[in-house]
């Protein structure tokens, strides 16, 4: 996943006025005397950094909360990269991360990025970025690292697991474009495949354009969509979503804040898909606004989810503007999915399981729209062939792809 921000409710706050002396909690004063001891008596005084020792106290403190890989700290420049990120729009190397198993491996590069020029391969496990480890490193921070102006250059060393020795990859920066909603038509199948990166601003937008094309194509014997390493984004873009796919007042997500407090968020009806048969890809790369989408469309019994069980985001995020320009991402409420069911630490679990490696090359629209009988045998994508399985489709890659209508199949 390009990056684990995901959430919701991403915006500005004003600084909250400081806490008067009474109303601190009695382990405050704890950290002023830590703080002291540092200052008077740390021997390396040229260490000794304010601006680094506030970031990393503010860092321990949200790591204590236990959200993790969501209520986090960002730094003024990290600040700027998120914001990027959500526009749909960056400066880097251009490929899909994710952590397993306490290693940032890389999903995918993107096509024609820099990282794909440079020769990165899905499955390449970074180990250094310009020469510093990240070991011990988030997803957040590794990304942070990686990212960069356009023209500069960034020297990645990865472990490629048919190569014995690390390798040392040189990568030039640049302006990385990534559409939020792209789509094909499936050669022969009457099927359209759809994915969603990311819910970005303007994803609505996006995805009322793309669903008329196919509605126009008559592309209509059912539909994928790819949800996989979908890393969230907007709520309000995965409220609109989703109401492409559901009829109006079906409920979508529940809030509940630190009061306890709900607030009910239902499908506005009107859209192109309310009817074609839906199959669903997830993985453990799918998060937050990720899984509310699969999870609504799942409990509404809208659609099949095929895949993995995702990443286990319950959160919905505000961003706290702090007075240097850094901020604080802070998961404010938690969301549950129609039937009530959290999703922190739980994730949503699929209709129908398909694992496979994180390494494994994903189908997608680009592919699909030059798609040829040899490409088509040789695709490795299993959670795709199962979809196009569950739609109906008789998987032959002597006709390239022959589709056989049938009743939609669902599951309870």
């Amino acid at each position: 996943m390009a990056l684990a921000f995901v959430g919701g409710n991403i915006s500005g706050y004003s600084i909250r006025t400081a806490m008067a002396a009474e109303e601190r909690p009695a382990q405050f004063p704890i950290f002023w005397e830590a703080w002291d001891y540092v200052v008077a008596h740390f021997v390396d005084r040229e260490k000794v950094d304010f601006t680094a020792m506030t970031y990393g106290a503010i860092e321990g403190m949200l790591a204590s909360l236990g959200d993790e890989g969501h209520t986090t700290f960002l730094s003024p420049d990290a600040v700027k990269l998120h914001q990027t990120s959500l526009e749909g729009s960056f400066e880097g190397i251009g490929a899909y991360v994710s952590m397993e198993d306490g290693n940032v491996l890389i999903v995918a590069p993107i096509d024609g990025s820099p990282a794909e020029q440079a020769g990165i391969l899905a499955g390449d496990i970074i180990l250094e970025v310009d020469g510093e480890s990240v070991e011990g490193k988030s997803l957040d921070q590794v990304i942070f690292l990686v990212r960069g102006p356009a023209d500069s250059e960034v020297v990645l060393t990865v472990r490629r697991p048919e190569v014995q020795e690390p390798l040392r990859v040189s990568i030039t920066r640049d302006q990385i474009e990534v559409p939020s909603v792209s789509w094909s038509p499936i050669p022969n199948t009457g099927i359209a495949y759809v994915k969603i990166s990311q819910f970005s601003s303007g994803v609505d937008r996006e995805l009322n354009a793309a669903l008329r094309e196919i509605s126009e194509a008559q592309t209509n014997q059912g539909m994928i969509l790819d949800l996989r390493n979908n890393p969230g984004g907007y709520l309000q873009q995965a409220i609109q979503a989703n109401s492409q796919f559901l009829p109006k007042g079906d409920l979508i997500l529940i809030e509940s804040d630190a009061n306890q407090n709900q607030t009910v968020h239902r499908s506005r009806g009107l859209g192109y898909a309310r009817e074609v048969p839906l199959v669903v890809l997830i993985n453990k790369g799918t998060a937050s606004a990720g899984e509310i989408t699969a999870g609504a469309l799942k409990e509404n019994e809208r659609a099949i989810l095929i895949g993995e069980t995702t990443f286990g985001t319950g959160t919905v995020l505000n961003q706290f503007g702090l007075s240097d320009g850094s901020a604080i991402l802070l998961g404010v409420t938690n969301w549950l999915t129609p039937n009530g069911n959290p999703i922190k630490g739980e994730g949503v679990t699929p209709t129908l399981e398909v694992t496979q490696p994180a390494s494994t090359k994903h189908v997608d629209a680009e592919f699909l729209k030059h798609l040829t009988a040899e490409q088509f045998s040789a695709i490795e994508d299993e959670q795709f062939l199962k979809a196009l399985e569950q739609l109906g489709v008789e998987l032959h890659p002597s006709t390239l792809l022959k589709a056989a209508p049938r009743d939609f199949v669902t599951f309870d």
